[in-house]
């Protein structure tokens, strides 16, 4: 579904995917005033995040459809060129950000000032995932559900990018809720991507890709792993009862 400006054809994929990014970094920088290291440090706080992220997202993709090389050199490589990971990009630019901290000497937990930004840009980013239709690959299998939907091929389908957004929606409701019974610093972004991880390891299920490990993707291998190292936040997140 193309957006036109006067003679102009837009991608809606493109359209989406940039102002994914410009409200993401706009809310960041609102948010970044209530934070608790220097400038400076934020500055390579998020260079190392950026940079983490971009490594990540074309990583996972590489593992996500590594059975291409066999079959369609050219779809992988394409693939591989365009093709990235929210879930490559949050694990890697995790990463990125904590090897900077370590860098540069930073202490303090910096996720929570994300938190946010995240969620909103991804919605915003799953709306040109929508709208992009086959080509995206983010569809989910065949369903015979009233919610079906044509994304061109007669096939009715789980919209799984939709039910993404309605996801995020629920889980910033959630962590406006909880963030009343936060016990310290950095919880928020804890909840976040352990609730955030723990949706896209079921909602894949339900997706049409390649399951080669015991019925599972890589990016369910990812998600997996990553709810492993933030297995202690898993039970607090729960308990509203608790300060």
């Amino acid at each position: 579904m193309y957006f036109w400006i006067g003679d102009w054809r837009i991608h809606p994929h493109l359209l989406f995917e940039a102002l994914a990014y410009a409200i993401a970094f706009r809310l960041a920088l609102v948010n970044s005033r209530k934070d608790t290291i220097t400038a400076s440090q934020r500055s390579s706080v998020i260079v190392g995040g950026m940079v983490g992220a971009l490594v990540g997202a074309k990583v996972l993709v590489l593992f996500q459809h590594i059975y291409l090389i066999g079959q369609d050199l050219k779809l992988f490589i394409l693939l591989l060129i365009q093709g990235k990971t929210v879930v490559g990009a949050l694990l890697g630019g995790l990463m990125g950000v904590e090897l900077t901290k370590k860098w540069i000497g930073v202490k303090k937990s910096t996720g929570d000032v994300f938190v946010y930004p995240l969620a909103v840009g991804t919605a915003v980013g799953r709306i040109g995932c929508f709208l992009t239709g086959l080509s995206d690959r983010t569809y989910g299998i065949a369903t015979s559900l009233p919610w079906g939907v044509n994304f061109g091929d007669g096939i009715y389908r789980h919209p799984t990018q939709i039910y993404e957004i309605i996801f995020l929606l629920l889980l910033m409701l959630f962590l406006k809720i909880r963030s009343g019974y936060l016990r310290e610093e950095g919880d928020l972004f804890k909840f976040y991507i352990v609730g955030y991880l723990g949706f896209r390891f079921l909602i894949d299920f339900i997706k049409p890709d390649f399951h080669p490990i015991l019925g599972v993707s890589a990016i369910q291998i990812a998600c997996f792993l990553g709810l492993v190292y933030y297995r202690s936040s898993i039970l607090p997140m729960f308990d509203l009862h608790g300060k």
